[in-house]
């Protein structure tokens, strides 16, 4: 089921995400993130977006059944492929040249923490929301581009308590940590991100596009240096034995069950 986008201003579009029940990432994801976007581009070329999920998930990150089985297969090529078509989906969000704010409507892991800070702006729901970046824990190897993205969204040291301890932490941490600009209750979430995507008018997108563009040029020039570490290492350390490890020890953990395909050697 595509993306619902639904006009909810002159000039903002609302973005609901509903790819599956807690909008785990995998390549139907990316390709709804993609197909939103192009409408977005097409149809509201004047409108400020709003991204949201549903339910009490935002979004829980990469889907493990599908990666998990792709690291084990230990082919490279096919995890550089992978990633490559990943690091283009956050990138096309992390740098869309106008006003993008995050309405957190629940948790926020991994790559759904991620997708939640590629925004400009994040307003979170009143709750018991967690957050965390939890992929060394788990055996994924955070990727340099994203490290960058982590560092320019949150600043360096909470990006590195964040990335390399994998904890999770609750709103007001998330608050502390310059995850969540502001807190609202649930029933005010929409109209609050709406309200606050609407404070820039078309007239001012070009503007607001070329601002973006100068505040993100150093972390964009990081990525690109960072581009090789990526290529060179990243695909095997998702990919090492040890990592594949941790891997099925967070799916039992998770699943209740064991793994259900094999591991290459």
């Amino acid at each position: 089921m595509a993306w619902t986008i639904e006009r909810k201003h002159d000039h903002v579009a609302v973005v609901t995400m509903n790819t599956n029940k807690v909008n785990a990432q995998n390549p139907a994801f990316f390709d709804d993130l993609h197909a939103a976007f192009d409408r977005l581009e097409k149809e509201f070329d004047e409108c400020a977006v709003v991204l949201t999920g549903t339910g009490k998930v935002f979004s829980a990150g990469l889907d493990l059944d599908h990666h998990f089985a792709m690291f084990a297969r230990r082919d490279i090529k096919e995890i550089d492929k992978w990633f490559a078509a990943y690091r283009a989906t956050n990138l096309r969000l992390f740098t869309y040249p106008r006003p993008t704010v995050a309405a957190v409507n629940g948790h926020a892991y991994a790559g759904g923490f991620i997708t939640a800070i590629d925004c400009d702006y994040r307003i979170a729901s009143e709750g018991d929301l967690q957050f965390a970046l939890n992929e060394v824990p788990i055996g994924i190897p955070m990727p340099a581009v994203y490290c960058e993205i982590i560092k320019y969204a949150i600043g360096t040291p909470a990006a590195a308590e964040f990335t390399l301890f994998g904890q999770i932490y609750d709103l007001s941490s998330a608050v502390r940590m310059n995850v969540v600009q502001r807190i609202v209750p649930s029933s005010e979430l929409i109209n609050a991100a709406v309200a606050w995507a609407a404070k820039v008018t078309p007239d001012g997108y070009p503007a607001y596009a070329f601002a973006k563009r100068a505040l993100q040029a150093t972390t964009m020039s990081a990525i690109d240096a960072a581009a090789r570490l990526d290529l060179d290492q990243l695909s095997r350390g998702m990919s090492h034995p040890r990592s594949l490890l941790a891997n099925a020890a967070r799916y039992r953990e998770l699943k209740g069950h064991d793994i259900t395909w094999p591991v290459s050697s």
